[in-house]
């Protein structure tokens, strides 16, 4: 079998791979517009910062190097220009001699990328105006950073590369300033947890600036400052990470089905054309809990698929289930990670979501470097399936985003999920892990034990006309009075059981503890404010 694999960076190299391991008979031939192949592009924010050194590293295969190991044929600087299905050609372009000529194929599979978003702006081309995308950009703008002239830094963009940029420019002693025209960063995050994380990344060094419309960079011949709809920002460097666009604008004409210049497929991999395939950043996938078309640009996602596709063209019939949005990031003193829909999502896709927000330690309290975990989880309230999982904090959040992953996968609900034999010893986590915590608290609020303001209700004015009481360890909130958990045998001296009552603590739990006594002797107008003054600015 003859396959043509236009693109050769995560989905494409996977795919031409797995093929000839499948069947060394196959003739497989990548044709890659680039110099390079299956490079990471996932570690160029940290080689600008010189967290990985080499440049070489970044490389995972040369297409020599790949060659050897794989059997498949590469031809670099090659660029595809027309798709005819019907006679079954590709016609493509070499960039180094402008010679264009016809490939024919048995299968297709078309995994050509995505590039920046190129903003309609002035200014755009000016000297030290960066996008960092392929090793040759994130070589570029380090050579910039290293030169030692670079003070001020705006950063177009705060998704996770615009902000693992940030990061990695602050270590080199520059102030960077991140816009965007969201309301809020990290998408995919519920907006008090992304609120939290702006307050974090602001009293780092990094101001993120969101609901800002950038209008136009300025600069003679070298830029000097960004123009937004607000106001300038004064910058020496400017890198726009403002989203991407899949590179299939060659394929207009061809027939093949697309949505918004991503190619539509079906959970085999395949287009709406017979022999013909995609996937990676250019393509579509779908999204594993409300089965709706989904674009997934993640090397993850481009080579979970890319296996698929390549067994699915040898003859087996594999569905891929589809992505959950799971991504991680690592940022200055936290790490962040989420699954699944958000709270928001979840009721725009008619689920009854029911949250809750923790603050837990992340390993034995008196473990060295021990530190905590705020995690965001949500499950529908009628069928207490998991519906999905945001976490902050200092260490392995991943650990928590896997298992909610999986979780979700096998579509299990909270009860399923609950008493699993997950590991524990002290440099690892607690004795009821992270993620069990959080799940029976959830329950525990599901089940009318814990009654509780989220964070978003409480900034919303939900505790309006509720007394504040400071249940922290010690006297924490200015102005409201102050109870200490373990002197409750009996009514609270200055609380009426009729009133209504916040009980706010450092983290919740004692707040938890603390109603929990109350109910009993008396007082039924309790509510504690999930995650405590650790997550919300709170007054009496």
């Amino acid at each position: 079998m003859k396959v043509l694999v236009l693109g050769g960076v995560a989905a494409g190299t996977k795919i031409a791979a797995k093929l000839m391991r499948e069947d060394r008979s196959n003739e497989v031939i990548v044709l890659n517009k680039g110099k390079n192949i299956s490079y990471a592009g996932c570690g160029l924010p940290y080689y600008v910062g010189h967290v990985i050194e080499d440049r070489d590293q970044l490389i995972v295969n040369t297409p020599e190097k790949y060659s050897k190991l794989t059997g498949v044929q590469v031809l670099t600087e090659t660029e595809a220009t027309k798709v005819d299905p019907e006679a079954k050609k590709v016609t493509a372009v070499d960039l180094k001699t402008g010679e264009e000529k016809a490939y024919d194929y048995d299968k297709l599979v078309i995994s050509v990328g995505a590039s920046p978003i190129k903003p309609p702006i002035e200014g755009c081309d000016l000297e030290n105006v960066f996008f960092v995308r392929t090793p040759e950009d994130a070589i570029q703008l380090r050579d910039v950073v290293d030169a030692g002239d670079v003070k001020r830094a705006v950063v177009v963009g705060a998704g996770y590369i615009g902000l693992e940029i940030a990061e990695n420019l602050k270590l080199k002693g520059i102030r960077p300033f991140v816009l965007d025209m969201a309301p809020h960063a990290l998408p995919g995050f519920d907006a008090e947890m992304a609120e939290y994380v702006e307050g974090k990344l602001q009293e780092s060094g990094i101001p993120v600036v969101t609901g800002v419309t950038v209008t136009g960079i300025e600069g003679d011949g070298k830029v000097e400052k960004v123009m937004t709809n607000k106001r300038a920002y004064k910058a020496d460097l400017v890198v726009l990470s403002a989203g991407i666009r899949p590179n299939t604008a060659f394929l207009d004409g061809s027939g093949i089905e697309m949505f918004k210049g991503t190619i539509l497929t079906d959970e085999k991999g395949q287009t709406n054309l017979p022999d013909i395939y995609a996937a990676g950043d250019c393509a579509m996938v779908h999204n594993a809990l409300t089965g709706k078309p989904a674009w997934s640009p993640m090397g993850s996602t481009a080579n979970i698929a890319g296996r698929l596709i390549a067994q699915n063209m040898m003859g087996a019939q594999l569905g891929y289930r589809g992505a959950l949005g799971t991504a991680v990031c690592k940022l200055p003193g936290m790490n962040v990670g989420r699954t699944g829909l958000t709270e928001a999502q979840a009721a725009a896709e008619g689920y009854q979501p029911v949250s809750v927000i923790t603050v837990v330690d992340d390993k034995a309290h008196y473990y060295p470097d021990a530190g905590t975990f705020i995690i965001k989880m949500i499950a529908d309230k009628e069928s207490l399936r998991l519906l999905g999982v945001q976490v902050i904090g200092a260490g392995a959040v991943d650990k928590v985003v896997d298992i909610a992953v999986t979780g979700i996968m096998l579509k299990g609900t909270l009860p399923d999920l609950a008493d699993m034999d997950l590991a524990y010893a002290p440099p690892f986590s607690t004795a009821i892990h992270p993620f069990e915590h959080t799940l029976n608290v959830l329950m525990n609020k599901l089940n009318g034990k814990f009654d509780t303001f989220t964070p978003a209700e409480y900034a919303a004015g939900a505790a309006e006309g509720y007394k504040v009481v400071d249940a922290c360890l010690q006297p924490s909130i200015e102005g409201a009075p102050y109870v200490e958990l373990t002197t409750v045998e009996g009514p609270v001296d200055g609380l009426d059981k009729e009133e209504k009552i916040l009980l706010v603590c450092n983290k919740g739990k004692r707040a938890y503890l603390l109603q929990n006594r109350m109910k009993f002797y008396g007082y039924q107008n309790t509510k504690v404010l999930e995650g405590g003054i650790t997550f919300s600015d709170v007054t009496a």
